[in-house]
């Protein structure tokens, strides 16, 4: 009886892999039936895995394995292609025939104040044999870069060698791993051989080998295709530089038509620096020191406190008092603006779902566009000092705290909502009474990683004369003083460490109030 019913297990599992498999299906039963009996790494050969690599693949719907390997082989015929026609070698020998040629001017120079008893002599000889030192120390170099391409053509037909073995062993692996999910969730997997996979795969497969080799052979083995690849890429003068010359002249024209706003912008941002930087600079220290030790204490704990007093001793005890306060005069303005601006749009963008897919490509531009190319609309509108060094600061580090305010408010239960609702809650008190407090630890999240985001962001402001801790560490990046940068950039961490301590530590300890009242 058990046999007759183990029978039949084999039979419907016999059947189920020959319906997925399509092609040779005897084979893969026994394949994946050998996996699956198996508890260790199961000796599973495909032949034609390996001899068609990832072409393989892709006729069998593997597109995770056809990609990983196309890759992989890609980066063996490079090696293959700088070994057979790299010409390596070539940049020193074109270095060496120009050396060449001033070499012989010199030498004929020599020639000429020989003959004329010129006190020159010396000198042209003495260059040209300086000159030659140089050709003989490239030639030196041209020889052995020639004989890395044996190194690289070895190296690029054991890669091809060692991937398709690998292939061939891991493809009824892969196959049989499909499988499983073909049998939990058989509409999402295509089954058998599809004609539209096979052209699929072999369009990209004979496109990428040929064009991947064609980079190293261009002018040697097909000369009468070298006129329809001559062109691209094109040079920079063809449109690089006409566009940006456009783009150049569009920031000029916005620049004078817009500069009463501008200037605004910059006179009120000038005018609350000027405010934190008195307040900050100007106070003698140990008052200073003594309010934000007090602060810390009342709003984040004695342990904060402590650290605040560790923190602002380092600062003084190094002589880097006023540079830090005018870089948290700096990074206050930044992150509060942040904040200011960036809660209430992440309400609004987590309330409306079609404003946030509106501002979503903007924010993604803000946070993905490299940090120096904010300094160039910058300081095209805003010209350079502080206030342009708040504005930079602004753009790049307001994006967290407005996605994880929206994240935060999107996380709100709609139960919890519907029920207040229910109890006659307005609009506004449930923003301020039940979102809001069920999205805070979200947007304490985001603007912890807002001022860090600030932090990173005033040293690149120092560039446009933001001045602060960031000019110490620009100065020791100019004159490599290593040690200078290590102090000025542990220091910007802790004036950056005790502003977030204090907000963070406020939070938790309104909320341990909360819970236990």
């Amino acid at each position: 009886m058990q046999s007759d019913e183990h029978k039949t297990k084999v039979e419907d599992l016999s059947s189920s892999i020959g319906e997925f498999v399509g092609v040779n299906q005897e084979y893969y039963t026994n394949e994946f039936q050998r996996i699956q009996a198996t508890t260790k790494f199961p000796y599973s050969w495909n032949t034609m895995a390996a001899v068609f690599g990832p072409f393989w693949g892709a006729v069998r719907g593997l597109w995770g394995f056809f990609w990983t390997f196309v890759v992989l082989e890609l980066l063996a015929l490079v090696q293959l292609g700088k070994g057979l026609w790299g010409e390596l070698g070539a940049e020193q020998l074109a270095r060496i025939e120009v050396i060449s040629k001033k070499i012989d001017s010199f030498m004929v120079k020599y020639q000429d104040a020989l003959a004329s008893n010129s006190d020159d002599a010396d000198g042209f000889l003495r260059r040209a044999e300086n000159l030659q030192k140089v050709a003989d120390r490239l030639q030196v170099e041209a020889a052995a870069a020639a004989q890395d391409a044996v190194l690289y053509l070895v190296v690029g037909v054991l890669m091809i060698i060692a991937l398709r073995v690998f292939q061939g062993f891991y493809a009824n692996m892969k196959y049989e791993s499909q499988y499983i999910i073909w049998r939990a969730e058989p509409e999402k997997v295509l089954t058998g051989l599809q004609w539209n996979r096979v052209v699929f795969g072999a369009v990209m497969w004979f496109a990428i080998v040929p064009l991947t080799l064609y980079r190293f052979t261009v002018g040697k083995i097909a000369p009468q295709f070298e006129p329809y690849t001559k062109g691209f890429p094109v040079e920079k003068s063809d449109y690089f530089s006409p566009i940006s010359k456009v783009l150049e002249n569009g920031f000029d024209w916005l620049s004078d038509k817009g500069s009463g706003a501008f200037d605004s912008i910059v006179y009120a941002i000038r005018a609350v620096l000027d405010g934190l930087e008195t307040l900050f600079v100007e106070t003698p220290w140990p008052v200073v020191m003594t309010v934000i030790v007090v602060i810390a204490w009342r709003l984040a704990g004695p342990r904060v406190a402590v650290f605040t007093v560790a923190s602002l001793a380092y600062l003084g005890l190094l002589g880097m008092w006023e540079t830090s306060m005018i870089t948290v005069a700096l990074l206050g303005a930044a992150a509060f603006l942040c904040i200011v601006m960036g809660i209430p749009l992440g309400i609004w963008f987590g309330k409306s779902e079609k404003a946030y897919n509106t501002a979503r490509p903007v924010l993604d531009f803000m946070q993905t566009m490299p940090a120096f190319v904010y300094l160039i609309p910058i300081i095209a509108f805003f010209g350079t000092g502080k206030p342009p060094g708040v504005l930079a600061t602004l753009v790049f580090g307001m994006p967290p705290v407005i996605r994880l305010t929206a994240l935060g408010i999107r996380g709100v239960p709609e139960t919890t909502k519907e029920a207040a609702i229910a109890f006659g809650c307005t609009r506004w008190t449930l923003l301020k009474d039940i979102e809001l407090p069920l999205a805070m630890p979200s947007i304490m999240t985001g603007i912890n990683q807002t001022i860090l985001m600030c932090l990173s962001m005033v040293v690149i402001a120092s560039l446009i004369g933001a001045k602060g801790l960031g000019q110490d560490v620009l100065d020791a990046l100019q004159y490599a003083a290593k040690g200078q940068g290590v102090l000025a950039g542990l220091a910007i961490l802790f004036c950056a460490m005790v502003i977030d301590r204090i907000i963070q530590g406020h939070y938790k300890q309104k909320t341990q109030r909360y819970q236990s009242n």
